[in-house]
């Protein structure tokens, strides 16, 4: 079992960047593929962005693309989304979630990932 905490949510103006973080504990780190959703109010929970074990892959929503990143550093037992040119669309709860299935960052359905963390808001005002 692997458990995972969010960090790094918080309120920004619209064009500003904010990076939030994911610690992973538990089962080794580098065996997990790794993906970020989000939750508006009201809204289904959607696809972010994933990455492979090794970090080889990425995959990214196409409504984030070009702004968000997604990256991992498993000696730290830490994924990352950076969030660059935010705007008040992006307002939602984040997730970070986690996957023992291949070193893939094909995952874009949360019933893929086995784990979940508890989330942090996110809040861009105009």
């Amino acid at each position: 079992q692997v458990q995972l905490a969010e960090s790094g949510g918080g309120s920004v103006q619209a064009g500003g960047s904010l990076r939030l973080s994911c610690a992973a504990s538990g089962r080794t780190f580098s065996s997990y593929a790794m993906g970020w959703f989000r939750q508006a109010p009201g809204k289904d929970r959607a696809f972010v962005a994933a990455i492979s074990w090794s970090g080889s892959s990425t995959n990214h929503a196409d409504s984030v693309k070009g702004r968000f990143t997604i990256s991992r550093d498993n000696a730290k037992n830490t994924v990352y989304l950076q969030m660059n040119s935010l705007k008040p669309e992006d307002t939602a709860v984040y997730y970070c979630a986690a996957t023992a299935r291949a070193n893939a960052a094909m995952y874009t359905r949360r019933w893929e990932y086995e784990y979940w963390g508890q989330g942090t808001q996110v809040t861009v005002s105009s």
